[in-house]
């Protein structure tokens, strides 16, 4: 900018008092900067049990998310197929499962007819 373009506003800067600066202005300025922690300070305040046992237990728990939905091998596997004692017998046995709900089926109707007589 040049003084020709904006003469008002050099002659109001011409006006201003210009700033004293203290006889010990250098030294509050090293004042200020050794008493700023070091970067050993901080990073042992970011580590301390207040913030670092919640932020590794999150990180735990979004570990073990991922690794239950990423990888399907760890999922149960449904209930069904394991519930199902048919499909667990061999064609042989099929005779005898068939008369063992005989079996039962006449054990219960002679319970009731035993209550019955009473």
């Amino acid at each position: 900018m040049k003084r020709d373009d904006d003469q008002q506003l050099w002659d109001l800067l011409g006006r201003a008092t210009e700033p004293k600066l203290s006889p010990f202005f250098a030294r509050d300025i090293v004042r200020q900067i050794r008493q700023e922690p070091r970067w050993f300070a901080r990073a042992r305040s970011w580590l301390s049990l207040r913030k670092l046992v919640p932020a590794s237990g999150l990180a735990l728990a979004m570990i073990t998310a991922m690794i239950f939905t990423l990888h399907p091998s760890l999922r149960q596997k449904p209930a069904a197929t394991e519930s199902d004692p048919l499909a667990k017998i061999d064609v042989q046995d099929y005779e005898v499962v068939a008369d063992l709900d005989e079996l039962l089926a006449s054990d219960e109707n002679s319970l009731w007819d035993e209550d019955s007589t009473l």
